[in-house]
């Protein structure tokens, strides 16, 4: 197989192939990670928020959209164990961005923390281009990659962007979760905005909202239907509980 991270828009099936959109996201990824690499202080948080914007739409969307053609596709347990291998991977890359969110811990608790949230990520974007991706490239003519394009990125576009530990990766669990925690997310995303372009008090009432929407969004998390298609190795309760 030859990975797709070497392979040409026209090889990968066209703009829209889900092939090329990976790819095109992974590219922008490798970029913030160096950035990240280099970073510290409010620059680093700066980063870390533009990654999470990136990491976490493209990753529900991949384990709503992606993930469950593949397991239909793939011969036997292929599907499933290529695909559970990712989604452990994004749990992790959950548990390490709410980890850096919840604790504010000090510049070198932080190091060692964002040391693994990089090698992870690199993990995941190496096991999708060299393996699964491939894989998928052999079985699926460019009509249908360019149609799970469509279908991926309709759903990226429309997908939470932050961290949802307690959420199962697979559905019916993340489909029932995603609206509800698409407009929490996003409009917390909007507060936080505003707050980094306001007055102190005006960003200290903004940020309250934000704090406010995310213990709505924890509550959510908790819905029993939410859990629901979970794999037992991706199966955990709220570190932020």
């Amino acid at each position: 197989m030859t990975s797709i991270a070497h392979q040409s828009v026209a090889e990968l099936g066209g703009e829209w192939s889900i092939l090329n959109r990976q790819r095109r996201d992974h590219v922008r990824l490798d970029e913030l990670l160096h950035q990240l690499e280099g970073s510290e202080g409010q620059e680093q948080r700066a980063v870390l928020r533009e990654i999470n914007r990136l990491v976490f739409p493209h990753a529900f969307a991949e384990e709503s959209v992606l993930w469950p053609a593949l397991r239909r596709i793939l011969p036997g347990d292929e599907g499933e164990r290529l695909t559970l291998q990712v989604e452990q991977e994004h749990q992790e890359v959950n548990h390490l961005v709410v980890q850096l969110d919840s604790e504010e811990p000090s510049e070198e608790e932080r190091r060692p923390v964002i040391e693994r949230l990089i090698e992870v990520l690199r993990e995941d974007v190496r096991d999708e281009e060299d393996e699964l991706l491939p894989r998928l490239q052999e079985l699926v003519p460019p009509a249908q990659l360019r149609a799970l394009g469509l279908a991926w990125e309709a759903v990226r576009r429309t997908a939470p962007t932050r961290p949802h530990p307690t959420v199962a990766r697979r559905p019916p669990g993340n489909a029932l979760a995603g609206l509800p925690l698409t407009v929490i997310d996003r409009s917390r995303d909007v507060l936080d905005r505003g707050a980094e372009r306001s007055t102190v008090p005006t960003a200290r009432r903004l940020r309250g909202l934000s704090q406010a929407l995310a213990g709505i969004a924890g509550r959510v998390e908790r819905v029993g239907v939410m859990r629901v298609g979970e794999d037992p190795s991706t199966s955990v309760d709220d570190p932020r509980a």
